[in-house]
């Protein structure tokens, strides 16, 4: 299936730039990007690609001078806020991906412009519906980093990956306190978002008390490595389908990969195959696709294809290979990637699966905590 292809040429000429001033000023005018922008153009209709165009052109002003840590008691401060909703077992927390491109006068987003905040909750809205069936959904506003930051030494990006997760973790902490009452709890993100789940588990879910309501934590585009389970105990990988507590990872490519933003060479990460849920290199045959899901800004499924690909884990790099698409139909995207990364598709490549998947551990949890 060809993606549309003058989304890929917009995302793809992202002029992405390694200078920023200090981490929380305003940015400049500029061309922002969002990393589910190519997903989303995974079917050939004008409109959709319409839908994505606007989604690309969010975050271009802001507001002046150094920005305020946002106020979580204030709804405005929630892209969702699902404190009213009944007859649902578990709460998701998701952390919004990359919607921001950055400029050289800014790494951080603002969250004073209404365009950037409508492209992040178009973006949310574009993975909402593998999670919230069963759960209520919380999703806080908070000041990524731009899509430039991916551009510097790995060292460089923390200051303002600080300030993205001050926010990610204040969020929380007062979901927490005021709106979980005991109920059993997903943290859930892609890209940037799975990265903030991850610190989140590290710096969080070192409390008995937390990780006792932690169904799982669907990590998902980012790297977990033996360093981090070493240094956090409270880290555990999902070892099969239906294990609670656990953390739910993989990155997908192209079987000649061997170098990425997420997996740079040399680096092992671990994660589990969405089809077959194992973690060593047992292929999974694109017979156990229940359904590759391409959805735009309204979290409609617009194109739906069963069977799309299989995957096996390079058990060398620990990455999920995807054997059959191509990058020719399915593009990076982006210019942070290289033809082959299919990094956009994390989630679309394995929709409906992980959909099933979330209910099932739901489904474990209440078992184990109902006998």
């Amino acid at each position: 299936m060809k993606l549309n292809r003058v989304l890929i040429a917009a995302a793809a000429s992202l002029s992405l730039v390694a200078g920023c001033s200090q981490a929380g000023q305003e940015p400049a005018r500029t061309d922002a990007a969002q990393e589910t922008s190519a997903a989303a153009a995974g079917t050939e209709s004008a409109e959709d690609a319409q839908a994505v165009e606007e989604g690309e052109t969010a975050g271009e002003t802001a507001g002046s001078g150094e920005e305020d840590a946002p106020d979580y008691s204030q709804t405005s401060s929630w892209a969702y806020l699902e404190t009213d909703v009944e007859g649902k077992d578990a709460d998701i927390f998701f952390v919004c991906p990359s919607v921001y491109g950055g400029s050289d006068d800014a790494c951080n987003m603002s969250l004073s412009d209404e365009d950037t905040k409508e492209s992040f909750v178009g973006a949310i809205n574009m993975e909402k519906g593998i999670y919230d069936g069963d759960s209520r959904f919380f999703a806080p506003y908070y000041r990524q980093i731009g899509l430039n930051v991916y551009e510097m030494d790995e060292e460089d990006r923390e200051p303002y990956l600080e300030i993205a997760f001050a926010d990610v973790e204040d969020a929380f902490e007062y979901y927490w306190d005021n709106y979980n009452d005991g109920r059993p709890v997903i943290l859930a993100g892609f890209s940037q978002g799975a990265d903030m789940c991850l610190r989140l588990m590290e710096n969080c879910f070192d409390e008995e008390e937390k990780m006792d309501q932690l169904v799982a934590c669907y990590a998902i585009g980012w790297r977990i490595t033996a360093d981090d389970l070493a240094a956090y105990p409270q880290l555990k990988m999902a070892q099969g389908e239906d294990d609670t507590g656990v953390i739910v990872s993989f990155n997908s490519e192209a079987e000649d990969v061997t170098d990425s933003l997420m997996i740079p060479e040399g680096t092992k990460t671990f994660a589990i195959n969405p089809l077959n849920w194992k973690t060593d290199s047992t292929p999974a045959d694109k017979s156990l696709n229940l359904g590759a899901c391409f959805t735009n800004y309204s979290g409609e499924i617009k194109t739906e294809i069963p069977e799309l690909t299989g995957a096996y884990i390079d058990e060398t790099r620990g990455a999920l290979k995807v054997p059959d698409v191509s990058p020719e139909d399915y593009p990076a995207g982006l210019s942070i990637f290289t033809d082959g990364i299919y990094h956009l598709y994390d989630y679309q490549f394995f929709y409906r699966n992980l959909q099933e998947n979330v209910q099932t551990r739901i489904d474990a949890y209440m078992n184990q905590n109902n006998q």
